[in-house]
């Protein structure tokens, strides 16, 4: 039967309430992507037509002055390697982690996991606190070290919860059982079946995980003082208020022109900013996409 057939022999009120779901999600789906696609053609957009609400839809006399500013700094560069370097090894590390420590706690046989998931637990509401921290990543040799942005933050408490719950619900104790039988161990069960039937869940925390490492900004700016090791978030954020102070200071000592046109251009770099910083992340969803859509339902539903 098509579609249009289906349509006909609805009733008048289930089309009307159709129509108002298709209406809704719609308006969803606009107020949730036009905020990032107006981002994205103001920063290409000369910055005087966006200021007076001409750009609203499509980009108005096209400038890459913005991203000229920000891919010229070198610095952009060393913030870019040492970001794509936290992230992708920083992720592995996590996962390395938090597979593992998730599957020896969904074992109901463990007699220790419901103690060592109350100690999880509790660190997810108590901290020592900036100060405390800072002086103990000076005595163990994290600060200015790149692994301060990898070993500290090598398992999160609520990934490794989500995995634990997949583990206990998506796992069938009979298939445990049978790989028992066969004389597999628990370490064979876990490399051999468990984690091949995993996939969704391991996306999703992965990109979890990844997104953590990516938006990582309060790390490099408490903990390391080498520009060398600084990530890409700290990078931006310096070239953002070196524009910003040109345009209030140095491009206003020359006359009221000067700081106008600084200040112009300043908004034009903090839209491309927020573009740079974000794209990547961006690029990455639609590969994950159909594991995440999988993953973050694992649990709601059994049977």
């Amino acid at each position: 039967m098509s579609r249009l057939s289906r349509l006909r022999r609805q009733r008048p009120m289930d089309v009307f309430f159709t129509a108002i779901v298709v209406t809704l999600c719609t308006l969803v789906v606009v107020v949730t992507v036009y905020p990032l696609f107006f981002v994205v053609i103001a920063s290409i957009s000369d910055p005087a037509r966006v200021a007076t609400g001409d750009v609203v839809f499509f980009p108005r006399d096209i400038s890459w002055f913005g991203y000229e500013q920000i891919f010229a700094d070198e610095r952009i560069w060393v913030g870019y390697r040492n970001t794509l370097l936290y992230s992708f090894v920083g992720t592995a590390l996590n996962l390395v982690v938090t597979m593992p420590a998730a599957y020896a706690l969904s074992r109901a046989e463990f007699v220790w996991r419901r103690p060592i998931m109350l100690f999880f637990a509790f660190t997810m509401f108590f901290s020592g606190g900036l100060i405390p921290t800072y002086l103990l990543y000076k005595d163990i040799g994290l600060l200015d070290n790149w692994l301060v942005f990898i070993l500290p933050s090598a398992l999160n408490v609520y990934n490794l919860i989500i995995a634990r719950a997949f583990f206990e619900t998506s796992l069938p104790n009979e298939l445990f059982e049978a790989a028992m039988i066969d004389g597999a161990s628990y370490f064979q069960f876990f490399l051999r079946i468990a984690l091949p039937l995993s996939k969704a869940i391991i996306a999703v925390i992965a990109l979890y995980y990844l997104v953590q490492h990516w938006n990582d900004f309060f790390t490099g700016l408490i903990f390391v003082r080498d520009a060398d090791k600084q990530p890409l978030q700290i990078v931006l954020r310096d070239i953002l208020l070196s524009n910003q102070a040109f345009a209030g200071g140095a491009g206003g000592s020359g006359g009221s022109g000067g700081g106008e046109y600084g200040q112009k251009f300043a908004d034009q770099i903090k839209y491309g900013v927020i573009v740079v910083s974000t794209l990547p992340l961006i690029i990455l969803y639609p590969f994950l996409q159909r594991y995440f859509d999988k993953g973050v339902m694992i649990g709601s539903v059994k049977g």
